[in-house]
Formats: structure tokens, C-alpha cells, sequence
């Protein structure tokens, strides 16, 4: 079994790199923008061409969600013509493309109208599990839009897909909130985080795992051609970005005043959702998961940094 995987110097893309050797039947392509750019769709077809994969899996994205707001042409190459390539090259091969989404095709507190936070309970109005696969999205920004834009372009293209919604990815690589904790902590005495938004963490790790679960699981699709489609995926549980900083510094042992803050006092160019904690049920069906609880996920994590 081949699989090719795009972005692959990116978090997501070092994350399965990490674990491969668990895989040995698998032969694992990782290339990297230089070598793979999505956006170039002649680019896709010599690459899929030298190495005729059974499956892709598309960690290539532009995640700069502020900055996307002023660079949308740049946003929509990478994250809606990347995926229509993609699906377009994977027809062509007739590769199962895996392709990475987001909960910011969520608007913040409606979806097509219907407000699904309750800010007083921290509840979804909607399902006590979250947000689900069947919900109406409803982006708010440039990144969540143009990710949604790269999922229907897939389904418009191709029928063998999975697309995976995660949030609040986090690893021992690259850069994310963890991290970025981490480094203010060894900066400051005093940290001011968001407490009124609300979704999961997610390892970049657990993520990758499942990625792979996947392909295992499918190979010899024809028998599970019911099983393509969307699916969400974070850890269990739920927590703020306050939260999520608390549980990082109390498991590191590090003594920081934290402070919780507002959203309205932490303005950004790109509107975040208020509540993006995703329903799990679907995944876990399909594929028999078990998702660890993102506490316990996160310690794994802090003891490889």
C-alpha cells in the first residue's frame, strides 16, 4: 500500500512521519510544498504519476487564519484550487484522498440561522454531543470559507474521499498554542487567555493515527464504498483556550498568573468560533474508535517537549 502525503514538513505531516515505523507494511511518500505544490495541478500529476498512490492524504492548507483575511487569493489557492487538484489527480489514479478540514466552517455562534451556544451553559443548543457532520456549515471568515469551498470541491469531483473536521490541533511540532504557551511562560510572569470560547484540543499525534486507521481500514474499498464521506475527529472532552492553558501549565508544574479574558478583549481580524466541539459518534462508529480524553493526550505530549 502506498501513501502519499502532502505538506509533509508541516505539524500534521511530521506527525504521521513520527509514527510510521508502526506501519511497516505501509510505503509512506512524504512530500513536502517544494516537491508537491497543490496549487499546481501539472505539479500533482507527475508526482501521482511516479508514485501511483493507493491513498493521498492532504495536510497541505493555509491555516494563517488572521492573515487570511488579507490574503484571500492566496487562501483559496492553497485550500480550495489545492483540494479540487487534488481530487481532480486522485479521480485520474483512482487514490482514496483523505483531506484535513476544519471546525471554522462553523460560524462562531449561528449555522444557517440556528444558534447552537448557549454562553450561559456552554452548551450546544442543537446536540449535547456538538457540532455534527450533517449540520449546515456557515463560515464567518476568509479560512473557514475557503476550506469549506475545498471540501465541496472534492465532493463535487470525486466520491472516494474522506474528509476529517478536527480543531485546536496541538503537537511537539511546529507551531501552535501549546507551544506559543509555553514560550510566553518562560517570558512573562502574568498571561491574559480567551475564556469564552469552547471547543477540544487535539493531538497532532492521536490525529495522525487515525489517518492511518483509516487507510488500513479501507483498503479493499470497493467493501466499504457506504463509509466514504465527512467525518469529525478531536479528542474527548472540552475546555476553553483558558482551560486549555490552565491544564498545560498545571501538568508542566509551572507557576504563571493566567487571567481569563473575553473575546471583546482579545480583538482578532478573523472571528473564532464561540463553540466548535465536534460529535464524535460517526467516526467512532465506523471505525471502531476508542479517542482518549484531551488531558491525557495533552500529557503524552508535554513529556516530548
Amino acid at each position: 500500500m502506498v501513501v502519499l502525503i502532502t505538506g509533509a514538513n508541516g505539524q500534521l505531516g511530521n506527525a504521521i512521519r513520527s509514527i510510521v515505523d508502526k506501519y511497516s507494511s505501509i510505503d509512506f511518500v512524504f512530500c513536502a510544498s517544494t516537491e508537491l505544490d497543490i496549487t499546481n495541478k501539472k505539479n500533482c500529476f507527475t508526482i501521482f504519476e511516479k508514485y501511483n498512490p493507493n491513498y493521498c492524504i492532504n495536510t497541505a492548507a493555509y491555516t494563517a487564519v488572521d492573515k487570511a483575511e488579507n490574503e484571500p487569493e492566496k487562501a483559496f489557492d492553497i485550500n480550495t484550487n489545492g483540494a479540487q487538484n487534488l481530487a481532480e489527480v486522485c479521480k485520474e489514479y483512482n487514490t482514496i484522498l483523505l483531506h484535513i478540514s476544519t471546525d471554522f466552517v462553523f460560524d462562531a455562534y449561528f449555522s444557517n440561522g440556528i444558534a447552537y451556544y448557549d454562553r450561559e451553559l456552554r452548551l450546544p443548543l442543537k446536540s449535547k454531543f456538538g457540532l455534527q457532520e450533517t449540520d449546515v456549515p456557515f463560515p464567518s471568515g476568509v479560512y473557514g470559507l475557503t476550506k469549506l469551498q475545498g471540501e465541496q470541491a472534492i465532493q463535487n469531483i470525486w466520491d472516494k474521499y474522506y474528509i476529517i473536521r478536527t480543531s485546536w490541533v496541538y503537537s511537539e511540532f511546529g507551531n501552535n498554542f501549546m507551544k506559543t504557551m509555553l514560550r510566553l511562560a518562560s517570558e512573562r510572569d502574568t498571561l491574559s487567555v480567551v475564556d469564552d470560547q469552547i471547543g477540544t484540543p487535539t493531538y497532532a499525534v492521536d490525529l495522525a493515527e487515525i489517518l492511518i486507521k483509516i487507510c488500513v481500514t479501507s483498503n479493499g474499498f470497493e467493501k466499504v464504498v457506504a463509509n466514504f464521506g465527512i467525518y469529525n475527529f478531536s479528542n474527548e472532552g472540552s475546555c476553553s483556550w483558558y482551560e486549555f492553558a490552565k491544564e498545560i501549565f498545571n501538568q508542566k508544574g509551572i507557576n504563571i498568573k493566567l487571567k481569563p479574558i473575553s473575546t471583546s478583549a482579545y480583538p482578532t481580524p478573523a472571528k473564532r468560533p464561540a463553540y466548535s466541539v465536534l460529535d464524535k459518534t460517526k467516526i467512532k462508529a465506523v471505525f471502531n474508535l476508542s479517542i482518549q480524553d484531551w488531558k491525557i493526550s495533552l500529557l503524552k505530549c508535554l513529556q516530548k517537549v
